[in-house]
């Protein structure tokens, strides 16, 4: 089933999980998607590695949703490294598989390598490979959104721009950047509206269940924490168990908030934590 079609008024709520590291086993991974399951999300979406360096492990999740758990699933796709015949390459696979949905990325380059540089003739832009996927006329196409600007693009005004440009190549929706400030994202939506983006956006968000980790994660992406999270990460960084309780209750009241203000999809950056989002899922009234 193609994701476009899943946007009928109500909010939707997916999930996205990503491929354990090389020495872990996929097992990890299939472990975690058995108890999300339970949860029935709309959609699983799965991501590459840095630098899309864990491709094949990407596709085999992929596989793993779709045919043995029967559950929609979003392929990530990026530019990195990638030339259009080893995009296609990766189509062909997904489109055997019967994979019809795909989130396509720029993609950030390894860590280490700075900044992002395309192949010779390769997607400088995620419009780019936009144009490409969507050109095979198979695909649903899902592309992100930074409601507080890309990090190489602090120019929010630009930032919509560009986004508009993408979304003109073929984007079905867009799913957000994780955010910890509900009226950040009211605000981006009110300017991408006047703008003349009119597609589903869905609110990415992502619990703060590690106050360094989400320091690190934030450094990367460039989103602000809020001065009432910030207290939170203040009072409870140093006692892990404590900082996990306080961030699962954080990311329910956003998406509370989120849901009576009718957006169009939640998608929970879950970091493969199948327990702490069960929780979430029941703080909102959606187990």
């Amino acid at each position: 089933m193609k994701i476009r079609d899943l946007f009928t008024g109500k909010p939707v709520i997916s999930f996205e999980i990503f491929p354990p590291k090389p020495d872990f086993p996929l097992d990890t991974v299939f472990a975690t998607l058995e108890e999300l399951k339970g949860l029935n999300p709309a959609y699983i979406s799965v991501t590459y590695g840095a630098g899309g360096s864990s491709s094949a492990r990407s596709i085999e999740i992929v596989d793993k949703v779709k045919n043995h758990y029967g559950m929609e699933t979003v392929a990530h796709l990026t530019c990195v490294g990638a030339t259009p015949a080893t995009i296609d390459t990766v189509l062909d696979r997904l489109q055997a598989l019967g994979v019809e949905n795909i989130l396509a990325l720029r993609g950030d380059p390894p860590a280490g390598d700075s900044p992002f540089i395309p192949p010779a003739d390769g997607f400088p832009y995620a419009k780019d490979l936009v144009r490409h996927v969507r050109g095979r006329g198979f695909f649903s196409v899902a592309a992100a959104a930074y409601p507080e600007g890309h990090l190489e693009c602090r120019d929010i005004d630009q930032d919509v721009e560009y986004l508009r440009l993408k979304v003109e190549q073929g984007v079905d929706l867009l799913i957000t950047q994780l955010f910890f400030d509900n009226a950040t994202f009211y605000g981006f939506l009110d300017k991408i509206r006047g703008r003349g983006i009119a597609c589903p956006v869905i609110a990415g968000i992502m619990p703060v269940l590690s106050a360094s980790q989400i320091k690190r994660i934030t450094s990367l992406c460039g989103s602000a924490i809020p001065a009432k999270l910030q207290r939170l990460m203040d009072k409870y960084g140093g006692v892990p168990a404590d900082m996990e309780k306080a961030g699962i209750e954080y990311a329910s009241e956003q998406i509370v908030d989120l849901l009576a203000n009718k957006v169009d999809g939640i998608h929970l950056y879950t970091m493969n934590k199948a327990k702490q989002t069960k929780q979430i899922m029941e703080n909102i009234g959606r187990n």
